[in-house]
């Protein structure tokens, strides 16, 4: 070292001061690591460089998913994540109702296509169970119920509370899985009342409505806790949080161009006003 010294022309002492100097990050760099930690918690430790680069980025500060990956290794920040799952597949289609959607997941605007599905989630002593209605345009959940029996009142429930919360827009596209409470005479006529068209995936298939499955996945392992809930009020406050708060509103989807669903959705909105103007 003393030959690199005299080679560069530095004193000895200045660099044992260099070496030796206490080493703490440029208060733009502090602002930056705090963003980082403040986007993985709000994801609830689910959230990985791609997602966190998005969220700071939308917050106002340019972030790409390579730094916001160096500033996660930094801090010791890991998703939490899980590796792909492979699906079966299998071609069974029901013989009354067809599968109308054939995997066309992307639409061109919002109440145009809703996928629906259930699952269960652990609540205390007891399974619960959670229905879905996810709108195809920016992935968004429109409906849920929570129930601890999975029956055709429960998809009722998110199907109505979708309905209604959207306006009871009409003509819509409504595909789900064959289960007894979706192919239900009770369930049927409600699609018939809200004036929707029906669609199936084939028997067997989990491709055919990947979409909701993938959302099903999101939840248990961006937000559930490993060994549930405590009760079913829990449950459902933790899912409405997730769903409401933010998966729709903060948590980036690749599908939108990295936007929350929420964010994709109004800009939509605000795209169409001109164009309504004009004509």
């Amino acid at each position: 070292m003393q030959h690199l010294c005299q080679v560069f022309g530095v004193h000895r002492s200045s660099y044992r001061a260099w070496r030796d100097r206490e080493r703490r990050p440029c208060e733009a760099e502090q602002k930056l690591l705090d963003q980082v930690i403040e986007a993985y918690t709000l994801s609830n430790g689910s959230a990985g460089a791609r997602s966190i680069a998005n969220m700071v980025t939308q917050a106002g500060t340019p972030l790409s998913r390579y730094r916001a990956s160096r500033r996660m290794k930094q801090l010791g920040l890991v998703s939490t994540q899980p590796p792909s799952h492979a699906y079966k597949t299998a071609d069974q289609p029901h013989q009354d109702i067809p599968n109308v959607l054939d995997r066309e997941f992307e639409v061109k605007g919002p109440n145009q296509v809703w996928t629906g599905d259930i699952t269960y989630i652990w609540s205390g002593s007891r399974w619960a169970y959670l229905a879905v209605v996810i709108d195809l345009y920016a992935r968004k959940p429109v409906g849920w119920g929570l129930s601890l029996s999975p029956d055709t009142e429960l998809v009722k429930k998110a199907l109505i509370m979708a309905y209604e919360s959207r306006g009871e827009p009409p003509n819509i596209l409504f595909h789900s899985d064959q289960g007894c409470q979706y192919t239900s005479l009770a369930f049927r006529q409600m699609l018939w009342r809200f004036r929707m068209t029906q669609s199936l995936s084939r028997r067997g298939n989990c491709w055919d409505n990947a979409r909701t499955e993938r959302f099903f996945r999101s939840l248990k392992t961006e937000w559930m806790p490993e060994i549930g809930y405590p009760s079913v009020a829990a449950a459902k406050q933790s899912v409405t949080d997730y769903m409401i708060g933010y998966y729709s509103s903060l948590r980036p989807h690749r599908h939108n161009d990295g936007l929350p669903p929420n964010v994709a959705e109004k800009n939509y909105w605000n795209a169409q006003s001109p164009v309504a103007k004009n004509t």
